[in-house]
């Protein structure tokens, strides 16, 4: 049996880089094993949040958009950083109107996550919204782009097994939603 594991002493975190939505950070720890200091990258960003909308007919509110990192659309639910001050709960209704154009009043907590421990220092707060409703026109920025799709939320399961979902973040969130919304 091995013996239980305990956390790293970090002595020192130097920002390498300001990328504008994220710092790269070198960061020295001591292992508690050996009492080596090594050096390790972070990626040090806000928290983000995903909604999940529901309409009243059971139609779950997806955005389709383009991803720089894997060059290809992605089919994904709206979702975005935590600005400064800024409740996750809050962040999730505004992220939700600006990208779909569809208001959520009602929302409730999935959960919070950390979306790649490994590198990333923040957590993803995720929320699903009951009876969304369209209010207006999607709010994008100048580098955003989204287009609304609708899909029964009968059919989720089945998105995400066949990989027509494939952002791991989305998926989280919505294979909780799944498991906590059993019949």
């Amino acid at each position: 049996m091995s013996a239980p594991i305990r956390p790293w002493t970090r002595v020192a975190t130097k920002v390498l880089n300001d990328l504008r939505i994220m710092k790269v950070q070198e960061v020295t720890a001591i292992s508690p094993k050996t009492g080596n200091a090594h050096g390790f990258f972070v990626l040090d960003t806000v928290d983000w949040v995903n909604v999940l909308p529901i309409t009243a007919d059971q139609e779950v509110v997806f955005v389709r958009q383009y991803r720089h990192g894997s060059d290809a659309l992605s089919l994904e639910i709206p979702g975005g950083m935590v600005d400064p001050g800024e409740a996750p709960i809050v962040s999730a209704a505004r992220e939700c109107l600006e990208e779909s154009g569809f208001r959520a009043s009602h929302l409730t907590s999935l959960g919070v996550l950390n979306p790649n421990p490994a590198v990333f220092n923040n957590q993803l707060h995720t929320f699903v919204a009951e009876n969304v409703v369209i209010e207006g026109d999607i709010q994008n920025t100048a580098t955003e782009q989204t287009e609304v799709v609708l899909v029964p939320r009968a059919e989720l399961a089945s998105y995400l097994l066949d990989g027509r979902i494939d952002h791991a973040l989305v998926a989280a969130t919505l294979w909780r939603y799944l498991y906590l919304n059993q019949s």
